[in-house]
Parts: structure tokens; C-alpha cells; sequence
């Protein structure tokens, strides 16, 4: 095995046990994570509570179990529209050019000059807090990066010989695009894909924390960091755990990101005309 390829696969573990653990968290969470216990408050770790309990008696475990799966559904639901929408742009005004390219550049470009954060915050703040929201507020704000790098792959891909074939042998347009274009650009939109989930993933997180996304008793990571502010001296472990999962959940899927890129020898932002 190639020494770049140690840290991936070691990523790849971690990513798929947190997905897995998350995934099965009914079946292996030793308690109810919304389930009250106002007299074992702040309970230390022992074999009855691995990690202790909060301040309302909830075993923590079972909550950082819980606290991924909503959030790795969102990112996923989110990133796959933002997909699909930079997809069908980017390849247009890619191929099309002309005054197509220029109106949907000109969009992406007041997308991309408005900071992601800040259109999160107030996209949350104007909707009804839940998963709806967050999922159309992620998808408006995720979909420039993809339509800006498959518009530039589309760029380079159609001024290939196999592609001006196609378009002499008269195929039509959709043939060329999504039969000779689209498996040619593919890889690099799946590294752009992957590295956009962690990034989702900590938007929710953030949302969360600020009482924009997810909302208790929701047992999510932003959530448990926000509700442990006020107990961090005297239960660290509240903060530290669900803290720890987010990094290694986002250090674990960038660190695959990076692997399919050196694979793919792709840049995330191609240097193209705009």
C-alpha cells in the first residue's frame, strides 16, 4: 500500500464506523436518548454510563450515538441537490457558452459574493426552523462551488476530439452531454461531492449551536456543544465528546476528498474563464 494511501484508508474506517454507529444507534445506544433522569445529574463515567450523564440525566452515549444521523442526512440530502443543480447549470452554460454562460456566470458569481455563513444565518432566520429549512438553505448556498468546477471541466471536455466526433456524426446535444461530457467530468464532481458533505455537516453543527437548525430535544452534536456552555467546568465531557465526533467525522471524509483528488489529479476550483 502506497504511504498516501495509509491516512486515507485509516479515514475511510473512521468515516464508515461513525456512519455505521450512527446508522444502528437504536440497536446499540444503551438508553432512550431523550429520556430524563433528574436524579442521576451529572453522573460520572462508570459501567452503567460510559460517559457520564448530563445536566437533565441523559446518558451521553446514547446522544452522541444519536447526534450524527440527522445531521449526516441533512448534508447528504443537501450536497446531492446542490449537486444536481450545479450539474445541469455548469454543463450548461459550459456547452451552450454564448449568452447562457454569461447570465448563469453572472448568478453564480452574486451567490459567491455573498459569505456562505452569512446567507445560512439568514435564510434560517427568515424560515421556520427544522430540517426543510436547513435543507433548502444548504442547497442555495452549496451549489455555486459545483456549478463553477463542472462548467470548467465542461470547458476542457468538449474541445476533445471524441466529443467533436460525436457532434459531427450529428448526436444530438443530450447525447453529447450526458453520454461522451458528463462520464468524463465525473470524477472531479464526486471530489467536490465529498468534500462538501463535511462541510454541510459542520453548517448544521454551527445552525444548531446558534438555535437556527436543529432544534431540542434533537439529540444532534451542535445542539449537545451549545447546551454544555454553561457546564463545561464541571462536565467537560458534554462538550469534548460530541466536539470530537465532528472533527473526526470532517477530518475522516476531507481526508478521502483529498485522496480522490491526488487520484484524479483535479483541482477544486479549475482556473477557467468566467
Amino acid at each position: 500500500m502506497k504511504k498516501q494511501s495509509i491516512p486515507a484508508a485509516v479515514a475511510a474506517v473512521v468515516f464508515v464506523l461513525i456512519i455505521v454507529i450512527s446508522l444502528l444507534a437504536p440497536l446499540l445506544a444503551p438508553y432512550d436518548p431523550e429520556t430524563l433522569d433528574m436524579y442521576h445529574q451529572f453522573a460520572p463515567a462508570s459501567a452503567e454510563h460510559l460517559l457520564g450523564t448530563d445536566n437533565l440525566g441523559r446518558d451521553i452515549l446514547s446522544r452522541v450515538m444519536y447526534g450524527g444521523r440527522e445531521s449526516m442526512v441533512l448534508a447528504f440530502l443537501a450536497t446531492t441537490a446542490s449537486l444536481i443543480v450545479g450539474l445541469l447549470l455548469g454543463m450548461l452554460a459550459g456547452y451552450v457558452g454564448g449568452v447562457t454562460d454569461l447570465i448563469i456566470t453572472a448568478l453564480t458569481n452574486i451567490f459567491q459574493g455573498i459569505p456562505g455563513i452569512v446567507m445560512l444565518i439568514a435564510l434560517t432566520s427568515v424560515l421556520k426552523p427544522g430540517m426543510h429549512s436547513l435543507l433548502l438553505a444548504l442547497t442555495l448556498t452549496s451549489w455555486v462551488g459545483f456549478s463553477r468546477i463542472i462548467r470548467g471541466e465542461v470547458l476542457r471536455v468538449k474541445q476533445e476530439y471524441y466529443v467533436e466526433s460525436a457532434r459531427s456524426m450529428g448526436f444530438s446535444h443530450f447525447r453529447i452531454l450526458f453520454r461522451h461530457i458528463l462520464p468524463n467530468i465525473f470524477e472531479s464532481s464526486m471530489v467536490w461531492f465529498t468534500n462538501r458533505i463535511g462541510s454541510s455537516v459542520l453548517s448544521v453543527a454551527s445552525l444548531s449551536y446558534l438555535g437556527l437548525g436543529l432544534q431540542p430535544p434533537t439529540p444532534d452534536w451542535g445542539i449537545m456543544i451549545k447546551e454544555a456552555r454553561s457546564y463545561f467546568l464541571t462536565c467537560p465531557a458534554l462538550a469534548i465528546t460530541p466536539g470530537l465526533c465532528i472533527v473526526l467525522f470532517v477530518l475522516s471524509i476531507h481526508t478521502i476528498g483529498d485522496w480522490l483528488r491526488d487520484r484524479a489529479d483535479v483541482m477544486q476550483e479549475p482556473d477557467v474563464p468566467i
